[in-house]
Order: C-alpha cells, then structure tokens, then sequence
C-alpha cells in the first residue's frame, strides 16, 4: 500500500471516528432528554452501528495481512 493510500485511509479512519462519537453524544442527549422520539434514537444507534462496520472495514484494510 502506498504512503498516500495509507494516509487517505488514516483521515478516513478519523473522520469515521469522529462522527461514531458525535452521534453517540447525540444520542445520549436525546435519551437524557426526557421522552423523546424513539424512531430517531433507533435511526441514529443504526447509523452508529453501520459507522462501527466502516471503521471496522478500515482498520482491516490498513493492517498488512500476516501468513502465519
């Protein structure tokens, strides 16, 4: 993998990161919020979840693969 393939993957990795942790505080506010709409805590916890998977995918993609 080239030094700029790496790094577009490094910014990537960061900015997914970042966004898990932005819907994650969203959805602690919503939950500490009283009674809230429920579908839009589901959504956002959906859109978490399929963040995790991407930064998961990411992360797989940047470790060199090892032949044991």
């Amino acid at each position: 993998m080239s030094d700029e393939d790496e790094e577009s993957l490094r910014d990537l990795l960061v900015a997914l990161q970042q966004e898990h942790r932005d819907l994650d505080s969203a959805i602690a506010a919503l939950e500490t919020a009283g009674p809230s709409d429920s579908l839009q805590i589901k959504r956002l916890k959906k859109k978490k979840l399929y963040l995790k998977d991407r930064i998961s995918n990411v992360e797989d993609r940047m470790t060199p693969d090892i032949i044991a």
